[in-house]
């Protein structure tokens, strides 16, 4: 199939000819370049939203009970849910599609699980990629879950129109522990499983928190939830949905992707032409037991494809 006829069949819906698109994407293969210019000029309609906190906050259930809400307004939904890496077979364990079985059978929800494959920041490393596909294929929404990694999750900025930040009242005085780098993308503060004793507590610290950082007309929207049950969701779209978009945030967001792009391109580039397999496994092995200088094989390599002069 070529590459017309796969964008094609991807536009009109078809189901498997996204999800083999999509694993092309991921795994990038042969066609996943031409794949990703024949699709951008389709892309840029869908509403990105993340959702982001420390493992166990509820995002999972938080992001089902949000994909139910907007497939009652007649919106579609695209879910990608980054999982841990297996330390076995590098690949996805798969959680967020146990939780997300409830719309195994709409076609108006898709669900991709990726790993993160070892990157830190929350994020899978084509995540921004299967993002701009998904977009392309004519989703209405895209909920995008982080992995859950904690303080480190600031990537999902770079791709979502607006960030939710689950906290829990478990996390009881830990709330001011969170760095100012997690705090500072939320453009709503959730507090899940809200029925649960501490609720009131993680909020007024919250808004103490909130008040040394905001200014006046600015304070960033809390919202309470109870995700099992499906309260509060409605009002956490509609605090998603009243955020104003950050001026210049999309110029920025593209100033990094255009950056990401050139230095994946570079080192594919340079892999390719100066750094066959077999060799790259003899230096590791030399590194390991003091033979080779890493410092000089990176010299060395650079040399090969010419970059370094």
């Amino acid at each position: 199939m070529g590459v017309n006829e796969w964008v094609e069949k991807f536009r009109q819906g078809d189901p498997r000819a996204l999800a083999r698109a999509l694993t092309e994407i991921e795994n990038r293969g042969p066609d996943a370049q031409p794949l990703l210019r024949a699709l951008f000029p389709y892309s840029g309609k869908a509403w990105r939203i993340g959702v982001t906190g420390a493992p166990g906050a509820g995002k999972s259930t938080l992001v089902d009970r949000l994909a139910g809400l907007l497939r009652e307004q007649g919106r579609s939904v695209a879910i990608i849910a980054v999982d841990p890496t297996s330390p076995f077979s590098g690949g996805s364990i798969l959680g967020d599609r146990v939780r997300m079985h409830a719309h195994h059978a709409d076609p108006g929800v898709f669900i991709r699980s990726m790993a993160t494959r070892g990157v830190l920041g929350g994020l899978a490393p084509a995540t921004a990629d299967v993002m701009m596909a998904l977009d392309a294929a004519g989703r209405d929404v895209i909920l995008i879950e982080t992995v859950g990694v904690g303080q480190a999750e600031i990537d999902i900025v770079k791709l979502a129109s607006a960030v939710a930040l689950v906290l829990t009242p478990s996390m009881g005085d830990d709330v001011q522990t969170i760095k100012a780098g997690i705090m500072e993308i939320a453009d709503v503060f959730v507090i899940n499983k809200s029925d649960q004793s501490g609720a009131d507590r993680i909020e007024t610290q919250l808004r103490a928190l909130l008040s040394l950082t905001h200014q006046a007309g600015q304070e960033t929207p809390i919202v309470r939830t109870v995700a099992t049950e499906g309260e509060g969701v409605a009002d956490l779209l509609a605090a998603l949905e009243s955020r104003p978009a950050a001026p210049g945030r999309e110029v920025d967001v593209w100033k990094e992707r255009l950056l990401e792009l050139l230095r994946r391109r570079a080192l594919e580039q340079v892999i390719d032409e100066a750094l066959p397999v077999e060799e790259l496994a003899e230096a590791a092995r030399g590194v390991a037991d003091g033979r080779v200088n890493p410092y000089e094989f990176v010299d060395d390599v650079m040399k090969k494809a010419g970059v370094d002069e």
